[in-house]
Order: structure tokens, then C-alpha cells, then sequence
């Protein structure tokens, strides 16, 4: 698989993918392969480096952030817009609007919160479970 537009990949997946054990390893090795663009952003940083942090160490944390920061295949972007479409979960709208700032093809998430997106009809936000987008990088 390669995008030429990024993806927006939620706290809890990043987590997930990560352990060399994981059933969803395929996703972040793509990654590193540079298979997809990531879109993130200084919220979406500090969101991943605090919870892998609380999930592993300090130091693990800092090294995958900067491990993140300096791979050519991540889009930084710093979103103007606060669209305010998850009122479930506001700390959420971080991810839309990374999503709607770079113009990410998919938002891989497998929070509930995020299904108000599969019935906004602008903007469109293609929301997608890990297995989901595990099939289309496995398959390409």
C-alpha cells in the first residue's frame, strides 16, 4: 500500500501496534516500511508519548516520538479549524481535525466515538477499525 495522502491513527491503536507481539504489528511495520503517510500533530504527540509512557516507560515513549518525528513518511500539521463534530469525547476532535487538516484518506480508530463521523456528511471522514486497515495494507 502507498498513500500519497496521510493517515490518522488514534492513541489507542498506536498502542496497540507497537509490541513486537501484537496481532496488529503488520500496521506499524507498514509504517516503518514507509507503506502509508502519518498525519499528526503537536496534540496527537503529546497524546502518544503520554499514553505509551503510562504503558511501557519514559524512555520507550521519548524514542518512539522520535522515532515518529524524524520518519520522512509523517505530515505535520497544525489544524486551524476546531470542528467540534465528537461531543461524546472532546479530547477526540484532536484526531478530526488532524484528519481534516491534512486531508488524511482514513481515520483508524476503534473508539465508538468516532462512529458520529460515518453519519456527517461534511466533511467526509473515512473511519476504519485496525482490522480493516490491516486487510488493505496486508493486500495491496
Amino acid at each position: 500500500m502507498s498513500y500519497s495522502r496521510p493517515v490518522v491513527i488514534d492513541t489507542n491503536c498506536l498502542v496497540q501496534m507497537i509490541s513486537k507481539h501484537s496481532p496488529y504489528r503488520p500496521i506499524w511495520d507498514a509504517f516503518l516500511g514507509k507503506s502509508f503517510l502519518l498525519c499528526i500533530s503537536n496534540d496527537i504527540l503529546d497524546e502518544y508519548q503520554e499514553i505509551i509512557e503510562k504503558n511501557t516507560t519514559p524512555q520507550i515513549a521519548e524514542n518512539i516520538v522520535l522515532l515518529i518525528l524524524n520518519s520522512s513518511n509523517v505530515i505535520f500539521v497544525d489544524p486551524h479549524f476546531r470542528l467540534k463534530l465528537i461531543t461524546t469525547d472532546n479530547d477526540d476532535n484532536k484526531f478530526v481535525d488532524c484528519a481534516f487538516a491534512g486531508g488524511a484518506d482514513y481515520i483508524v480508530t476503534e473508539d465508538s466515538h468516532f462512529d458520529v463521523l460515518k453519519s456527517t456528511p461534511f466533511p467526509y471522514f473515512n473511519v476504519v477499525t485496525m482490522d480493516a486497515f490491516m486487510k488493505m495494507i496486508l493486500h495491496d
